[in-house]
């Protein structure tokens, strides 16, 4: 297999090395760009090893129809657009808006839901009779329970992945974070349901 000129800016542009090294990596490679990327990975070398803040800027944004009934739209991304054209990238994509369409989240992440919503609802649970019954210094841990598993079903990252129970949102993406090697962020999404206003 030869080296193109062509692989070595692919893999320059996603492993951040220079032109000498990316052709370097290919040569060893003899010319097999996958093989070459790993290589790189495996000494440390990508782009996303070396970030320590690994800036996801790049994405794109995918959209979902349900019977016509419910649509979402969902901004996935990631470090390069080279990583955005990928399929498996794409398909992520995909599963995440499906997952908005049939669980209706409300935020994105635990950081996303208002102080105030969380203060209240805190303070309902903290006032529920259920917890009067419970030793004192056993209340704020049992309502520390009680808030996260109320706020699990509206978090998206927090919910059971709908295309296999065994992990969450957030585990699919780390699974997809582990084969591309960048990180992949859910940035933000709208889902509309036919006659249902906020």
């Amino acid at each position: 297999m030869g080296v193109t000129i062509e692989d070595i800016k692919k893999l320059k542009e996603l492993t951040g090395v220079g032109l000498t090294d990316a052709k370097q990596a290919l040569v060893a490679a003899d010319g097999d760009f996958d093989k070459a990327l790993e290589e790189m990975r495996k000494k440390g070398l990508t782009k996303a090893e070396k970030k320590g803040d690994r800036e996801a800027r790049a994405g794109l944004i995918e959209s979902y129809v349900h019977s016509g009934r419910i649509g979402v739209v969902v901004e996935v991304n990631c470090e390069t657009d080279f990583v955005a054209r990928v399929d498996e990238f794409k398909q992520l994509a995909h599963e995440i808006a499906m997952q908005i369409a049939a669980m209706a989240p409300k935020y994105v992440s635990e950081a996303d839901i208002p102080e105030e919503e969380y203060s209240r609802v805190k303070q309902e649970l903290l006032e529920s009779e259920s917890l009067k019954s419970k030793p004192e210094n056993m209340r704020e841990q049992i309502v520390e329970g009680q808030l996260k598993k109320h706020f699990a079903e509206q978090v998206l990252l927090s919910q059971a992945f709908i295309l296999d129970d065994s992990l969450t949102v957030e585990g699919r993406i780390k699974q997809q974070i582990a084969k591309s090697g960048e990180n992949i962020v859910v940035r933000q999404f709208k889902r509309i349901e036919l006659g249902v206003t906020e």
